[in-house]
């Protein structure tokens, strides 16, 4: 029997003007998924099904940027996308362009398990859903008010806002795009701030397992898919190591993040903290992204080149911890 440990986040790249009630409101929820986390690890929950359950409540809060309170699409409507993988037989399950489905993890555990499938993306998604008989909610659902203003706001700016809550005074405006240093596939973009969540356990039975889930940029092209729902990419789990990424979608899919912190761990023989570091340092390029891991001997990482990342873990040993910076 080993020991557990568990990590969350809710995105890389923290806007350093952040109010500080918006942080305080960020680690009581990364607070509440932990605890709702450990509890289940204590009862001996499978680490497929706790990385599930927290990713759930990450969706349903409309803190952070997915479920409830996505990203916009440039016509306004929401395309989520999201994926969950059990590290010791490599299974995986994904899904994108979902519309109308509540939970977007439970619905790629679903792919995963009551399908022939690893991705099932748009229409097919939908579909499956229904057959399924997973919760099915109107697109309005998953809208707020802050989401209107601020895709409002990027298409003032003419611009695809990773933060769609970072206040607009000097990153929105109308020439945001054009001073911005910081590029997507070589085009200007206004800030860099993502708040996709994710989440990553280790059981007590070393079993690894991770689940990432987003609504994308905001003003983005629709059908765009991101980073989050491809496996290797924004999720990996292997009898290893569980990881979860966040950040520059683009990049993160370029060089295959998640992947890589479990294949340094398997052919450089670095641990789990010295591959984390190195994927950081040596494989983003000009990226920007960060990510959360935990070992199947019950370590527990984290490592990102933004500014800040929401993230939160605990171990069996009473260790917790909450930071932004």
């Amino acid at each position: 029997m080993g020991a557990w440990a568990i990590a969350v986040h809710g995105g890389a790249g923290v806007d350093p003007n952040l109010p500080k009630e918006r942080q305080e409101e960020a680690k009581r929820l990364l607070t509440r998924c932990l605890d709702i986390g450990i509890s289940a690890l204590r009862s001996n929950l499978p680490a497929i099904d706790v990385v599930e359950l927290v990713v759930r409540e990450l969706e349903t809060d409309p803190l952070f940027n997915s479920g409830r309170g996505s990203a916009l699409t440039e016509k306004g409507t929401v395309e989520m996308e999201a994926s969950i993988m059990d590290g010791p037989k490599r299974r995986c399950g994904a899904v994108s362009g979902l519309t109308t489905v509540k939970n977007p993890v439970s619905l790629a555990r679903l792919v995963m398990e009551k399908s022939p499938h690893s991705y099932l993306a748009f229409s097919g998604a939908e579909e499956f859903a229904k057959k399924q008989g997973v919760e099915m909610v109107d697109n309005e659902y998953f809208i707020t008010e802050d989401n209107v203003g601020m895709l409002k706001l990027a298409k003032e700016a003419n611009s695809i806002l990773f933060d769609y809550r970072i206040p607009a005074v000097g990153t929105c405006g109308a020439g945001a795009a054009m001073d911005s240093p910081l590029q997507m596939n070589g085009l200007p973009i206004s800030v860099y701030a993502p708040e996709t969540v994710g989440c990553v356990v280790v059981d007590k039975q070393g079993r690894c397992a991770a689940a990432t889930s987003t609504g994308g940029l905001m003003n983005k092209m629709s059908g765009r898919i991101g980073d989050s729902p491809l496996i290797g990419s924004g999720t990996y789990a292997s009898e290893l190591c569980g990881v979860s990424c966040t950040g520059e979608g683009e990049a993160i899919i370029r060089s295959t993040l998640a992947r890589e912190v479990s294949a340094v761990m398997e052919y450089k023989g670095l641990n789990l903290h010295e591959s984390v570091d190195y994927v950081i340092k040596n494989r983003l390029d000009e990226g920007k992204a960060g990510l959360i891991a935990v070992s199947k001997d019950g370590e527990v990482a984290c490592g990102f080149n933004t500014t800040g990342m929401f993230r939160g873990c605990a171990t069996e040993d009473g260790f917790m911890e909450v930071g932004v910076w």
